[in-house]
């Protein structure tokens, strides 16, 4: 993942930071806890299909 594209991607829900999570390919927000997928290096910033962390997943960083 480009680092400056990490910086000026943020979460569409909250307009608040991501974190990358390089194992899972996901970009994710801490606030609304939703990991949203990277695809053939592509990130999805939908909220439609980012996935929900369960209470028990640490949040990477």
């Amino acid at each position: 993942m480009d680092p400056k594209l990490l910086e000026i991607l943020v979460c569409p829900v909250c307009k608040g930071p991501l974190v990358y999570d390089k194992a899972k390919q996901e970009l994710i927000s801490k606030a609304e806890r939703l990991a949203y997928p990277i695809r053939d290096g592509i990130p999805v910033m939908l909220e439609s299909e980012a996935r929900v962390l369960g209470p028990d997943e640490d949040v990477p960083g």
